[in-house]
């Protein structure tokens, strides 16, 4: 292993390597992975720097009283009804049941024997962004791609791809917010800066695989995590524009499904869909992220705006149906494809009645998602994949999806998508719960673990968020529980202290830093706009 910096011979601006360098690293990052990862930021680093700040400011007038609006300058976009997205690549014409998980050696091969349709290749919320996850998880897709990809646990157990037909491969990478600091992006005025964790992942995934992937018979394929607007579906049509262009494929190779999972995002889908029309496939409608970006927006606006129980903010309430309605709708008139999100419940083979309760939960949640007229959904456990397709076969039969169905009796307007009403309390077990799943998600997710299984439900960054979230908006809004327990800063503590009682401690363990990570995120009187961007700097960095 070599931690010596590499950089590209050019002259100018240059890409370089801060992390170390282990085995089969130079595999991935070779010099023209290195050259083409300078050329996406030379391009597009200022412009990426330009759209955060737009998010900046448009948090700053939410918070301040400016609710979002559908926008008047983009309205002949929204009223003009002859335009269409590109639609389905390869391999991507059917998308009933899609799996999702990290990109690890082993997670890999369980999701491509899986048998599901589509496999979301994670390396945003299911991902912890080590440096060996982020290399690896592009060594695991390279040698997956290529037929190459095989495993052995420290059990010895063998891990290989054994189905016959495997799913369509849709990679996600990290958001525009993430950087990535072992990776430095030099400018031609000599500046330094972390590299983008978007350009990077994208960047990687494509070079290496664009041309494998299409003499495959499908195509470099993207989910796109955590726009907040149509400006910044532009930006990364561009980037895909310039790539097909880099390396000499047509343009409109690339697809892209955007995850509306941002309050504003929710009020640009038509907008978001024509910047990215010629590289569209469709829009998912990521539950989890959103419910977070509503409570990260709203956090300050007072008690109309404070939701209770995590558990108790479901499909059925009134956001989120009008949130998911309008998605449908919106695809379906563009010819794009809707797909569904995240149902959190997940069996466990040693436990029957988790199983049971865990299927009947999951089969309520995609026959809702089937009847309202999505075309697919997620599942986060290959056991539930056949439970899932079970509710979209029997209203899809052997059609593909059905965009055909319009959904012209959905009529949302901008005050339905903040109607955030639920009439539930907040309970001393709910924020019991949510100190507890944040303080076990981080200690999972400072080891390298992205998605972890507590207490029988699938937990990634995004639903820690909203527990941390939730926790810091009930303390400043002076929230009570439901037997009338004051929720404050030494009420959070002593549950705190309750959970690092609880759990069980192991050499090594990282439990002590997790709950400091809360602590800065939860209880601190500033709001941390993503509990990740901190953590990492301070914990993810010199220890790889």
């Amino acid at each position: 292993m070599t931690t010596a910096p590499m950089q590209t011979t050019r002259q100018g601006p240059a890409i370089e390597i801060a992390g170390p360098m282990r085995d089969r690293y130079d595999e991935i990052l070779t010099r023209e992975a290195l050259a083409f990862l300078t050329e996406l930021h030379h391009r597009f680093a200022s412009r990426r720097h330009d759209r955060l700040a737009d998010r900046m400011r448009r948090r700053f007038e939410i918070g301040n009283g400016h609710d979002p609006q559908f926008r008047e300058d983009t309205a002949h976009i929204r009223q003009d009804t002859t335009w269409q997205v590109a639609g389905a690549g390869p391999g991507l014409e059917d998308r009933r049941v899609e799996i999702t998980g990290p990109t690890d050696p082993k997670m890999t091969i369980n999701a491509l024997n899986s048998g599901a349709r589509v496999w979301l290749a994670d390396q945003e919320d299911a991902t912890s962004p080590t440096w060996k996850n982020v290399i690896e998880g592009q060594l695991s897709l390279r040698d997956a791609i290529r037929g190459e990809l095989s495993f052995t646990s420290s059990e010895g157990k063998e891990y290989r791809v054994t189905a016959e037909r495997t799913p369509t491969i849709v990679m996600r990478p990290r958001g525009w917010h993430l950087p990535e600091k072992h990776l430095a992006f030099i400018d031609r005025a000599g500046r330094r800066t972390s590299a983008s964790g978007s350009l990077v992942d994208f960047g990687l995934y494509f070079l290496h695989n664009a041309q494998a992937l299409i003499e495959g018979g499908r195509g470099p394929y993207f989910y796109i995590a955590k726009l907040e607007s149509s400006e910044e579906a532009k930006l990364w049509d561009d980037v895909f524009s310039f790539s097909e262009e880099y390396i000499g494929i047509p343009h409109g190779t690339i697809r892209a499904t955007v995850l509306i999972e941002t309050l504003p995002a929710a009020f640009e889908m038509d907008e978001i869909l024509y910047e990215l029309r010629d590289h569209c496939a469709g829009l998912n409608a990521g539950r989890w992220d959103y419910i977070f970006s509503i409570i990260k927006n709203y956090r300050g606006r007072g008690a109309r705006f404070v939701l209770p129980d995590r558990s108790e903010v479901t499909m059925t309430v009134p956001f989120m149906r009008a949130y998911t309605e309008l998605l449908v709708q919106t695809c379906h008139k563009r010819g794009a494809f809707a797909i569904g999100g995240m149902s959190a419940f997940i069996p466990n083979r040693r436990d029957p009645e988790v199983t049971a309760r865990a299927v009947e939960k999951v089969s309520a949640d995609k026959k809702r998602e089937a009847g309202d007229g999505f075309d697919g959904t997620w599942v986060a456990h290959p056991d539930l994949i056949p439970t899932a397709q079970a509710e979209f076969d029997a209203v899809l039969g052997d059609r593909p999806n059905q965009i055909d169905r319009q959904r012209d009796d959905v009529h949302v307007e901008a005050r339905d998508l903040l109607d955030l009403h639920i009439g539930r309390p907040i309970t001393a077990q709910g924020v019991r719960d949510n100190v507890s799943v944040a303080i076990r998600y981080l200690e999972a997710w400072l080891r390298g673990l992205g998605a972890v299984a507590i207490d029988n439900l699938m937990e990634d960054a995004a639903t820690a968020e909203i527990s941390r979230s939730q926790v810091w908006q009930w303390i400043h809004q002076d929230r009570t529980t439901q037997d009338g327990t004051p929720i404050t800063v030494e009420y959070v503590e002593g549950l705190i202290g309750e959970v690092l009682d609880e759990v069980e401690r192991r050499e090594g363990d990282r439990f002590d830093d997790a709950a400091e990570i809360f602590r800065e995120v939860a209880l601190r009187e500033e709001f941390p706009t993503f509990l990740t961007l901190g953590a990492y700097s301070r914990f993810l960095i010199d220890e790889d």
